[in-house]
């Protein structure tokens, strides 16, 4: 697959989308770990329910444990590595076999989609399920990342879809 084709194309597409990803989670984790003050200072909010509004039926969740918070927060820090280590791994993986047959290709696949579900699952179940709906994150004016989780997951899901089911013979 020496020669510019449509396959040549997707393929690297595909390694472009892993690529991002990765690159997406080396930035997180630096800010997260260079600023993990601030970092935790946000979960630990979200999770005491500091600054949310309009909830007040609903705050017996609150968890002001600030040993809680830091080890939930280290459980976000550790999925991430889990997922940019992966979508790196993955990026190498399909690098190398960018000009393969297309099972060997296929099969390299492997820490590419292991990293992108663990960063699907980083977001959705951290973010949006646990911090969102369970903490009331949405109901903060000052503390809300939804929409940043959101875009995260959709980014993900797609880029997912895309590596597994567009063909690149």
């Amino acid at each position: 697959m020496n020669k510019l084709t449509t396959a040549s194309v997707i393929r690297r597409s595909k390694v472009i989308i892993v690529f991002t990803a990765a690159l997406f989670g080396l930035t997180t984790l630096t800010n997260n770990l260079t600023d993990y003050a601030a970092y935790a200072d946000f979960i630990g909010r979200v999770l005491s329910m500091n600054d949310t509004e309009g909830n007040d039926s609903r705050r017996y969740r609150a968890i002001t444990s600030n040993i809680f918070h830091h080890r939930f927060y280290w459980a976000i820090i550790s999925l991430e590595i889990i997922y940019t280590f992966s979508c790196l791994v993955g990026t190498y993986q399909l690098c190398r076999k960018i000009d393969a047959p297309r099972n060997e290709f296929h099969e390299s696949k492997k820490f590419a989609i292991a990293g992108l579900v663990t960063g699907i699952f980083v977001y959705q179940a951290l973010y949006i399920i646990i911090l969102n709906e369970w903490f009331d994150m949405d109901y903060s004016a000052h503390r809300n990342t939804y929409d940043w989780a959101e875009n995260n997951i959709a980014y993900m899901f797609l880029g997912l879809i895309y590596l597994t089911a567009v063909k690149d013979s």
